[in-house]
């Protein structure tokens, strides 16, 4: 399994323009909810059964936060409560009668795409996913380490990504 770092310098070559990174952190969120909310249609065990209802959604998130923690636990756990906000948010969309629900998540996950692909005609740039589709799972994290870089922190994270890469 590649690094965080390997992750992290792949999808950031894809994102250098200012306007775009802006549109990710708008676009990304409601593509995510919208594929949560089509998750959430997919319901295992009555919620009554269980403190949470156990849906495609919550699965999806349960694996995507194992593979962020086998990455780096600490980014893992400081994306959770954005991923947990997200799934509580597309849980309550995918509950409403089923048209409103559909509607919901058409309209957020077209709505995100077009966000998305203005973003990429300012970096001049087709997205990450395009050349690897496993690149929509860096996405979150990749707005998270530019929010913390930001702030000054995971100095250590922003430097390795910044070097060059070492001919093979």
């Amino acid at each position: 399994m590649r690094t965080i770092v390997d992750q992290i310098r792949d999808y950031s070559a894809y994102h250098r323009d200012g306007r775009n990174k802006l549109t990710h952190f708008i676009g990304v969120p409601l593509i995510i909810y919208a594929l949560l909310v089509a998750l959430g249609w997919f319901r295992f065990v009555a919620p009554e059964l269980l403190p949470f209802p156990l849906t495609a959604a919550t699965l999806f998130l349960l694996g995507v936060t194992m593979y962020y923690a086998k990455l780096d636990l600490g980014l893992a756990l400081g994306q959770l409560p954005f991923s947990l906000a997200l799934l509580y948010a597309a849980e309550q969309t995918s509950t409403l009668p089923f048209r409103t629900s559909v509607a919901a998540c058409g309209a957020t996950f077209v709505g995100g795409w077009i966000i998305q692909l203005i973003g990429h005609a300012f970096e001049g740039r087709r997205p990450a996913l395009v050349d690897n589709l496993l690149q929509v799972f860096n996405a979150p994290l990749f707005l998270l380490v530019e929010v913390l870089f930001a702030l000054g922190l995971r100095q250590s994270l922003r430097a390795q990504v910044a070097e060059p890469l070492s001919p093979h």
